[in-house]
């Protein structure tokens, strides 16, 4: 027994000794090939087009009662490389979405609340904006508003999450090309200004439309033209109180951003109210929204096998709500208990799909997934 354990240790100071202390060090793994087995054979040399999932408030207690409540499978399980990443802001060891988001849209950690902006506040260019310097398309999806902390961190620079107005008019100093997500009254009837945002896209060239005037797979897009569709004044319903955009707006902006431009795209979509879910500490309304957003994985891991050429990541800013599955518990019934109604300091688990997965793999900074985005863009252009 003393010599299993002691091969035990030494297994475990190997790992760790081989797992990311920096990107630098990862990167000079991956080339020797010693960490994983994964092979990338049949893909592009490197990714064209990336593809960010975020379940927000999704730890793995979110994925296993999914998966539980979904028949024992996810389509999560197709990934091959899993990693985790350190979610923990600069101000606090419980990060919020904003600062969360930043981290991986912006490379930096920053306090809890700041969009876009560094810890003095200063704005820090983003994924999505670089994306769009080498002439890329980008596009954001979200079953929140579309000004929320986490999309907000990829296209806006202001330093409270709750400046919803200001967030709206950052997105008319972009040339975003495809968006979708509720709060068309920031947009429209705003309350700081006079400005008609909704009316300054469709001046600007966009096809706008929202949930109002048409359903969005009866929308009519142009490949020449922007694209962006409202799907609530406010925040969305809940998947099961009828929500059921989030599969087809991911279909509808896959097609749309790989004809959009042949120089490849950037596309981020949440999964928002999975963190609801926490919040409330509701199970039921976690596991909807779980496999909700399993659902649409499971389209882009389909949109990705066929390409080859598009990076898929799929991670979370934070845990919500301590979450756990219990004594009592059984397939498809599960008892569940919650320790807190806001997030946790959970490290998070990071599934990534394609060319360059493999520098997903390890124990990471959420800052990390910036930089290995940015470097997959870099090699590229």
């Amino acid at each position: 027994m003393k010599n299993l354990m002691y091969l035990l240790i030494c297994f475990l100071m190997i790992a760790c000794n081989n797992s990311e202390v920096s990107d630098t060090a990862h990167d000079r793994n991956e080339v020797k090939g010693t960490l994983v087995s994964y092979s990338e054979e049949g893909f592009a040399p490197i990714p064209k087009n990336i593809i960010l999932m975020i379940g927000d408030g999704m730890g793995i207690t979110q994925i296993s009662a999914g998966m539980y409540m979904n028949g024992n499978k996810l389509n999560l399980e197709r990934f091959p490389i899993i990693g985790l990443h350190k979610p923990y802001s600069s101000d606090n060891l419980i990060t919020d979405s904003a600062a969360g988001a930043t981290a991986f849209a912006c490379g930096v950690k920053t306090y809890n609340g700041a969009i876009g902006v560094n810890s003095d506040t200063m704005p820090v260019q983003s994924i999505l904006e670089i994306a769009e310097s080498k002439k890329m398309a980008t596009g954001l999806i979200s079953t929140s508003t579309i000004v929320h902390a986490t999309p907000a961190s990829f296209i806006a620079h202001q330093k409270d999450r709750k400046m919803y107005e200001e967030i709206a008019a950052d997105f008319m100093d972009t040339e975003i090309d495809f968006f979708v997500g509720g709060g068309k009254k920031y947009f429209d009837r705003r309350e700081t200004d006079d400005r008609n945002l909704y009316k300054e896209l469709e001046d600007n060239g966009y096809i706008v439309s929202d949930y109002f005037q048409n359903d969005l797979i009866k929308s009519e897009l142009s490949h020449k033209k922007n694209f962006a569709y409202f799907t609530a004044d406010n925040d969305p319903l809940m998947v099961s109180q009828g929500r059921d955009y989030l599969y087809a707006a991911t279909k509808m902006g896959m097609a749309f951003l790989r004809k959009h431009s042949q120089n490849g795209f950037f596309l981020m979509i949440e999964g928002s109210q999975i963190d609801w879910g926490g919040h409330a500490n509701d199970s039921d309304y976690i596991v909807t929204e779980m496999i909700d957003f399993d659902r649409t994985i499971g389209a882009v891991l389909d949109f990705a096998e066929r390409d080859k050429e598009t990076l898929v990541i799929v991670t979370a800013d934070h845990e919500t709500g301590g979450y756990s599955i219990i004594s009592g518990s059984r397939m498809d019934s599960l008892a569940t208990a919650f320790t807190t109604d806001y997030h946790t300091a959970d490290l998070i688990p990071v599934f990534a799909y394609g060319p360059g997965a493999r520098r997903f793999s390890g124990i990471y900074e959420n800052t990390a997934i910036f930089r290995k985005m940015k470097q997959a863009i870099n090699n590229h252009h």
